[in-house]
């Protein structure tokens, strides 16, 4: 489609610089979404490993607890519990990847979680405690990961869009626009060299005919 510009060599120049930034600008945002897609594949790859470790681990931390309850007793179990010895903090913060902040998650522990105020604890309680403290870091993890993904997809569809507008768009209206002037000028300097030949040849018939 042809812009709607007037037909000058002004507009010729400010076409052509306009057009030279645009494919500039196209290069630059294919880059960037080839580099966000590389990275969304990797965090994909990555969430499905840790997806299936945690499945892994929740199943660990079920049994060993199941143990621990069949020893001590569900009464015993929720007595050890019931005053806890450590406070569990999570904190989020944020890293850069191609200028998307993606979330960090931080899990701060004070206290000592093997605390439980009660001499009639087991190593089996211990066991159960320090696997579900690592099924937790591994659970952030994987939200981590999964609300990263969401966020270059996002910016991918984002960053797709602009790259085909400038590409089956602005560009090829502008390339377009660019031919038109040109057929336009040229149109006018032809229509221009035939008014001054017939000019000359006016001028040189009144002067034969002295």
């Amino acid at each position: 489609m042809i812009l709607d510009v007037n037909p000058t060599r002004m507009e010729l120049l400010r076409l052509k610089k306009r057009i030279i930034l645009a494919r500039r600008g196209h290069k630059l945002l294919k880059d960037k979404q080839d580099e966000l897609v590389r990275n969304f594949l990797e965090i994909i790859e990555d969430t499905k490993k840790l997806r299936i470790q945690a499945d892994n681990e929740i199943l660990s931390v079920f049994q060993s607890y199941s143990i621990a309850e069949g020893v001590i007793g569900g009464a015993g179990i929720e007595n050890l519990f019931s005053i806890p010895g450590a406070q569990t903090e999570v904190k989020l913060k944020t890293r850069s990847i191609m200028n998307l902040k993606a979330p960090v998650f931080e899990v701060d522990i004070t206290g000592n979680p093997y605390d439980y105020g009660d001499a009639t604890s087991s190593v089996l309680v211990d066991r159960s405690v320090k696997m579900y403290g690592e099924l937790l870091k591994t659970l952030l993890k994987l939200a981590e990961l999964e609300k990263t993904s969401i966020l270059l997809a996002e910016e991918i569809e984002k960053t797709r869009r602009r790259v085909n507008a400038l590409e089956y768009i602005l560009i090829p209206n502008m390339e377009e626009t660019i031919k038109y002037i040109i057929m336009k000028l040229s149109e006018m300097e032809r229509s221009n060299l035939t008014r001054v030949m017939k000019v000359k040849e006016m001028i040189e018939a009144k002067q034969s005919g002295r």
